[in-house]
């Protein structure tokens, strides 16, 4: 199924996504050259993963080096229309894990996450919107985990009761309290 196609597809469990499905579907009918690319400034097409343990009880996170936070997995579609291989790809990428695999291949979860402007790599990014697609991960707790130079300072697993007070990003607080319930639920505990 095409990106588009699982978007339409999504059932919103929320005000607040149904709402954000219409603004990421309303993007991506305005720009359908570009919302899966970077090249649109205004708004662009992410994926991220929300990497839980087969026991639900640890969530694996990088701290993040431009927002200073532990941070769920994701990046930018860069043109790829299969988001879960995105995510995949960015979850692999940013913790080293290589056993990572998908808890369910549909969409989690859909939000609009405003990024601020930073400087990324010497050069300027100016504020603008990610139109982000979840995905929920799991991944065995056991084998090595790697910090990708420039995205990440650290990767280790944290406990799934004290999360968030140890990202301490208050604006992702319902993101993450709805992700690990849904992935507790697809895990069954």
């Amino acid at each position: 199924m095409d990106y588009k196609a699982q978007i339409i597809a999504y059932v919103p469990q929320s005000e607040a996504e149904a709402a954000d499905k219409a603004q990421i579907l309303h993007y991506v009918n305005l720009f359908p050259d570009t919302v899966l690319t970077r090249a649109n400034r205004m708004a662009h097409i992410t994926a991220s993963g929300f990497i839980l343990s087969p026991d639900g009880q640890w969530v694996l996170m990088a701290r993040h080096n431009i927002y200073k936070v532990w941070a769920w997995t994701g990046g930018h579609a860069d043109g790829e229309g299969d988001l879960l291989r995105v995510a995949l790809r960015e979850a692999r990428e940013e913790t080293g894990a290589g056993h990572i695999r998908p808890l369910s291949t549909e969409i989690a979860s859909l939000e609009i996450l405003p990024v601020w402007g930073h400087v990324k790599r010497g050069e300027y990014v100016p504020s603008h919107l990610h139109l982000n697609v979840s995905y929920l991960l799991t991944a065995d707790r056991e084998g090595p985990l790697t910090v990708r130079e420039g995205e990440n300072t650290a990767v280790d697993w944290l406990p799934a009761e004290r999360l968030l007070e140890l990202t301490n990003e208050w604006q992702m607080d319902e993101v993450y309290s709805k992700l690990l319930v849904r992935g507790r639920a697809l895990l069954g505990k």
